[in-house]
């Protein structure tokens, strides 16, 4: 059983959020608290596995809270935020400070079973998470010296989930402005990777921006697959350009990174770097063991540094990864594979 404490500064939040998890076998909440004060105590005397956690809060806000807990007491988090824009740019600053996790609050923009299924496998996913220190940020990290790399026909995508979002600050920020062009999916809600995708192109040596249908990946350039819609790579006379499209949830997300990689396989083949980082489940495995299949070197996030050692895992066991680097060296492992 895995114990969550909620703590949000909202009665009706907290109300909703326990109703919600009351309907999952696996989950029990265990207490709540309005704010980080009384939180501190609650994290004592409960002991919980997971905390939700509100950002705006009286008293202390919930990103000064997370710092703390996580440089005294650190545990899984999840984030419960609002979609506003500067909702987003907190939620980023959360997830570096070591936040598992975000996903919505309650609202009218997901319907009760969608809220409540997001935020049931937040929660199991943090459970599983090992949590661990994140390396200083929010400085342009210095990348290495350009490389010639043949970068007019390489191509490399990357898949994360759960924990993500660290990780892919971590492997950009050691990789150079002349490096081929990139496509990204990382598990995120709606109106989310806008901010994730202007977050890292601050800190980057590399262009990042949110993708759109019909862009170009082209050298130096990295594109973030917008949350709600899948993402496609289609070869275009000598170039690839991404094409966004609509459909099912495949393994529970949208985008999926089983529908990047497949396409990348299709369509760009051995020329092609496949990379698997964080996240629970099974999303990216059975893509990037097309991509192996069709020629692509393929690299996955070792166990010792995922957060969650899960859609790594998988493809580790189905054979799709030709080597399982540690965090540290997921970039230097892209550049070999792309020189």
């Amino acid at each position: 059983m895995i114990r969550v404490l909620i703590v949000d500064d909202s009665a009706v939040v907290r109300r909703v959020l326990t109703e919600q998890l009351s309907h999952e076998p696996d989950i029990e909440v265990v207490g709540s608290a309005v704010d980080p004060f009384v939180a501190r105590d609650r994290i004592v005397q409960l002991k919980p596995d997971v905390i939700t956690l509100d950002i705006e809060m009286p008293r202390m806000d919930g990103l000064e809270f997370l710092e703390r807990l996580m440089k005294h007491h650190p545990m899984p988090v999840v984030i419960v935020s609002s979609l506003s824009l500067a909702g987003s740019d907190a939620a980023m600053r959360a997830l570096e400070l070591g936040a598992v996790d975000v996903v919505p609050k309650p609202g009218n923009q997901y319907s009760a079973p969608e809220a409540r299924a997001g935020l049931a496998q937040a929660i199991r996913a943090a459970a599983r998470s090992t949590p661990r220190p994140r390396p200083p940020s929010g400085t342009r990290r210095a990348a290495g010296p350009a490389r010639a790399l043949r970068t007019t026909d390489k191509l490399v995508a990357i898949g994360a989930s759960t924990g993500g979002p660290g990780a892919i600050e971590h492997v950009l920020t050691g990789l150079p402005a002349d490096m081929p062009g990139a496509i990204i999916v990382q598990h995120m809600p709606v109106g989310f990777t806008a901010a994730f995708a202007a977050r890292l192109d601050s800190l980057c040596a590399l262009t990042v921006r949110e993708a759109k249908d019909g862009d170009r990946i082209a050298p130096g350039l990295v594109l973030i697959a917008p949350a709600g819609i899948h993402a496609h790579v289609q070869r275009s006379g000598a170039q690839f350009v991404v094409r966004l499209k609509d459909g099912p949830r495949i393994h529970h997300q949208k985008p999926a990174v089983d529908v990047l990689f497949h396409s990348v396989a299709q369509q760009v083949g051995p020329n092609a770097v496949g990379v698997i980082l964080t996240g629970l489940g099974q999303d990216g495995a059975a893509g990037l063991r097309a991509m192996r299949a069709a020629g692509a070197r393929t690299i996955a996030e070792s166990e010792t540094t995922c957060v969650v050692y899960g859609m790594p895992r998988v493809a580790v066991e189905m054979g799709a990864v030709e080597r399982v680097l540690p965090l540290d060296g997921v970039a230097e492992g892209i550049l070999q594979a792309c020189g």
